[in-house]
């Protein structure tokens, strides 16, 4: 911490935050009579709290999102010189970050062309709803609205995309949800629902089935994450891909690829999608769009979707009638630009790959020596461990030993996640997302702090 932070007595601080502060995803009770955590400073992957406690952040700001780690001065430069020349205009005219980073958006995704913005994951994916929808009253005589979306994954905190919600206990109490979205089966091979030797192409054809039972003709589009989040971490397998890929050209589907999580190097490429070979018409980003520094998210799609909203130009209903207020802020797409230009010039997209690597790598080794390690999984830096009762069975491990193995790395000053009430019976697995800037000391670092949480926890 600076030395002014040191001196400093922080006390009020913590205590307007404990009186006015509603924290995410917290249940508050317990701040009644203790005092929420408050973050004062960060560097690198370090970060200081109000008590001046010091912490090894392996989950990239608590949700997979500080890509480039913290205290970057050349972003907060980059965004505090725009604020001064033009902070702010609608999305209904451009300005000259937007179509800077659109420009240099798309040169990473090749067959994408147009980008349009927001300035959060849901209503990223909420915008590619929106669109599915008209384009079925355009052009399908509203057929082709329904949306397919997988179990485990997830597309957002809105009521729209919580219709999407593939974990339950995200959008418990949250319903009634509107219609048309349909869930189609996981392809976590660790917990196989099918007997077969080519269980990627099996699991896919358990969407096909999804089809044809609701009708192709009344199915618009399919959304997934290329690697699954907050599910369990779930690579998908070997296979899964091109059958996917194959099935949504054959009934005219048009395929979404949600990389909230994935996008901006997360794992060793610049987009998830881009492991597998795979031509999306739809992608949306968000968090390491621009490592949090600002508030951005991104819907990129092809020409030819975007030519659907311009095909008569006399309709008054014929074009995107949405807008995102924020999505008109320039601090955005300029702190993303320096964002992506940090990930080239640093040779992120290599070091994620290597250090990700070794993270599995690490993992495995844990898992030879505790048997409460079911699985390890994972691509780039974003790994999971599952914990288990038995690896025979593999009975899931109860939530709360899960927590109190992330508790106890967080006690000796590395903070890691775990699936967090998100599946009942199955909030089981360890999560890793360090910052892209991680080294081979701190992934040593947070794989030994698991390895003691491990054993003073299950001995």
């Amino acid at each position: 911490m600076t030395q002014t932070d040191t001196r400093n007595d922080l006390s009020a601080v913590v205590a307007a935050d404990r009186a006015h502060v509603w924290h995410h995803l917290s249940q508050h009770k317990p701040y009644e009579t203790t005092d929420p955590r408050v973050y004062v400073e960060g560097k690198g992957l370090t970060l200081w709290d109000a008590t001046g406690r010091e912490f090894l952040d392996a989950v990239s700001g608590g949700v997979w999102t500080v890509n480039v780690g913290y205290g970057r001065e050349s972003i907060a430069d980059a965004v505090r010189d725009q604020l001064v020349k033009l902070n702010y205009f609608a999305g209904a005219a451009g300005t000259v970050p937007g179509a800077l980073f659109a420009q240099r958006l798309v040169e990473k995704m090749p067959g994408l062309s147009r980008v349009y913005y927001s300035n959060s994951g849901s209503e990223a994916n909420e915008k590619v709803y929106k669109m599915v929808r008209q384009i079925s009253h355009r052009h399908h005589g509203g057929k082709k609205s329904k949306i397919l979306y997988r179990e485990r994954d997830y597309h957002g905190t809105t009521i729209g995309t919580l219709a999407t919600s593939g974990q339950k206990q995200r959008a418990e109490q949250y319903g009634p949800f509107p219609e048309g979205f349909v869930e189609v089966p996981h392809c976590l091979e660790y917990r196989a629902q099918w007997d077969t030797a080519e269980y990627g192409r099996r699991a896919a054809d358990a969407i096909e089935e999804v089809i044809l039972r609701e009708g192709p003709e009344t199915v618009g589009c399919l959304v997934l994450e290329p690697v699954t989040a907050g599910g369990g971490v779930i690579v998908p397998p070997e296979g899964y891909w091109p059958r996917v890929q194959e099935i949504c050209r054959t009934y005219d589907i048009l395929l979404h690829i949600d990389e909230v999580v994935c996008g901006l190097g997360r794992t060793g490429t610049w987009f998830g999608y881009q492991n597998f070979g795979i031509e999306p018409d739809f992608v949306t980003m968000a968090k390491g769009v621009a490592s949090g520094y600002a508030a951005i998210a991104c819907t990129v799609t092809t020409e030819a979707v975007f030519d659907l909203f311009k095909d008569d130009a006399a309709d008054p209903l014929g074009h995107f009638r949405d807008i995102s207020t924020f999505g008109g802020c320039t601090s955005g797409p300029v702190a993303a630009l320096e964002n992506m230009r940090i990930i080239e010039d640093e040779g992120l997209l290599e070091n994620t790959q290597a250090m990700g690597a070794r993270c599995l790598a690490n993992l495995r080794a844990l898992m030879d020596r505790h048997p409460v390690i079911g699985d390890v999984r994972g691509m780039g830096l974003f790994c999971g461990a599952e914990l288990v009762v038995d690896r025979d069975t593999k009975e899931p491990m109860d939530e709360a030993r899960v927590q109190a193995v992330v508790a106890h790395c967080l006690s000796q000053g590395v903070i890691i996640g775990a699936t967090n009430r998100s599946l009942p019976g199955y909030n089981n697995t360890l999560c890793l997302s360090p910052a892209l800037t991680v080294t081979a000391d701190e992934i040593d670092r947070i794989t030994g702090a698991i390895d003691a949480a491990l054993t003073a926890v299950f001995g």
